[in-house]
């Protein structure tokens, strides 16, 4: 089924997670905006190099390779802190690129976050971890991204776009992870099997979960199909009845599910290819950043106090 016709996956994302401006970044920081503004007028033919997102990007607009140019199947955003003057040089090098990214906020030293909602935003990728918390609470899904710590495995299928997303406060609501964290794993394992059959909340991914299943649609199923998906828990057997009831009473298809009991998610990660893992969890983050890309999403219990 070729859902063209429908409303695109859209994905916003910082200019820093798109490029590498580290070094600018760092200029910024240390001697304030109008030293970055000279800088970055001063060398706006000068390509950027790609950054931490920029490999998922151009795998997600890949997917619309075949649709009209009007109708896309994805559609990335462009948010940024820079002004518009000094972002021509960001521009410049999207064109330089052949990425058809053509929509894009400048908040000029501003926070962003604001924009990214009327925008229709699915996800917002930063590596500002105060623009990924301010659209959290807005409603969007939002990740901090983080890079590898090594390069994917030659193994991995460079044309197929891999996203994995941990279970519990990122799909799902906290409400399981909470209970594990007052009572213990036994607690936990009582709470889950007392509840099997109660579907569990939404979490903040509900949605993109959602967009990301109907973009799936356009594509046939199975291992050939441009889009594979995975969750990657730290569940195990009898907890994951709930997961999967759960899933099933929301009609997402998720092609892989991995229930790890506690594993390291890293070397799983790894080993199913992802070109980004989500999770709420630093210390799961850590583990995948050993082998993936990551996005940490700053939300629920795990991310209080």
């Amino acid at each position: 089924m070729d859902t063209t016709g429908s409303d695109p996956l859209i994905v916003a994302i910082s200019s820093r997670a798109l490029f590498d401006l580290e070094d600018s970044h760092g200029l910024f920081e240390r001697e304030g905006l109008d030293a970055y503004a000279a800088f970055q007028r001063a060398h706006e033919d000068e390509l950027l190099a790609p950054g931490i997102a920029f490999p998922l990007v151009r795998k997600l607009l890949a997917l619309n390779d075949g649709t009209a140019p009007q109708a896309p199947r994805v559609e990335v955003i462009l948010i940024s802190r820079n002004s518009s003057d000094t972002g021509l040089r960001i521009f410049n090098s999207i064109e330089h690129h052949g990425l058809a990214i053509h929509r894009a906020a400048f908040s000029n030293g501003a926070p962003p976050y604001p924009y990214i909602r009327p925008f229709g935003a699915d996800l917002f990728l930063s590596t500002h971890g105060d623009d990924v918390r301010s659209a959290l609470a807005a409603g969007v899904a939002a990740a901090t991204i983080l890079p590898a710590a090594h390069k994917a495995s030659p193994m991995h299928r460079d044309d197929q776009l891999r996203i994995a997303f941990d279970g519990d406060a990122v799909i799902f609501g906290d409400e399981s992870e909470r209970v594990s964290r007052q009572g213990g794993l036994e607690a936990f394992a009582e709470n889950e099997r007392v509840h099997a059959g109660e579907p569990l909340s939404g979490g903040p991914f509900r949605g993109f979960l959602d967009a990301l299943h109907r973009l799936q649609k356009a594509f046939p199923a199975g291992t050939e199909s441009p889009i594979r998906t995975a969750l990657v828990t730290a569940r195990s057997a009898p907890a994951h009845k709930r997961v999967i009831l759960t899933l099933r009473e929301w009609g997402v298809r998720l092609d892989e599910a991995l229930f790890l009991g506690g594993r390291a998610k890293g070397p799983f990660l790894d080993a199913f290819g992802a070109d980004i893992f989500f999770d709420d969890s630093e210390h799961n983050i850590a583990s995948a950043r050993d082998h993936v890309a990551a996005g940490h999403v700053p939300h629920g219990v795990a991310n209080q106090g």
